[in-house]
């Protein structure tokens, strides 16, 4: 049983909504899940914290919904290089914070991101209520 814990501000863990992956993977056909748990992976290769997914190669059509603490940034920093250096596409679930570091060196006017603000408030995993911040999906592609 996975606790409440992951699904409050106790946590840094957002599992993402089931039916808003699904119709983002009608459109990329995903083939990693770079951040996930055994419970929640989104996609049949996956990488948990064990492995690290900041230490391993994203190769394919990456999916990335990190954990939303101080490291968040690494793993923006991540799918922007993975998509710069190696053609790749990554689509990731963040939250919308338009007034970070991370957002406006790797997301905000960048010529590898397309932000798209979504709107409403997500429901994440099992939580009863919507999250308390507003969330973006931000769509890292190479020179294809």
């Amino acid at each position: 049983m996975i606790s409440s814990a992951l699904y409050s501000s106790k946590s840094d863990l957002w599992e993402t909504p089931q039916a808003f992956f699904d119709d983002l993977d009608n459109l990329f056909h995903f083939t990693l899940d770079a951040c996930a748990l055994p419970e929640n992976a989104k996609c049949e290769h996956y990488f948990t914290p064990e492995q690290d997914g900041l230490k391993q190669e994203w190769k394919g059509t990456v999916w990335c919904n990190p954990p939303y603490g101080r490291n968040i940034g690494k793993w923006v920093e991540k799918a922007y290089n993975t998509a710069k250096d190696k053609n790749a596409v990554v689509v990731m679930l963040l939250p919308a914070r338009t007034d970070t570091k991370w957002f406006h060196d790797f997301c905000y006017l960048n010529r590898y991101a397309t932000v798209r603000f979504v709107r409403g408030r997500l429901k994440f995993g099992g939580a009863r209520n919507s999250a308390p911040f507003p969330s973006m999906v931000v769509i890292f592609r190479g020179d294809l």
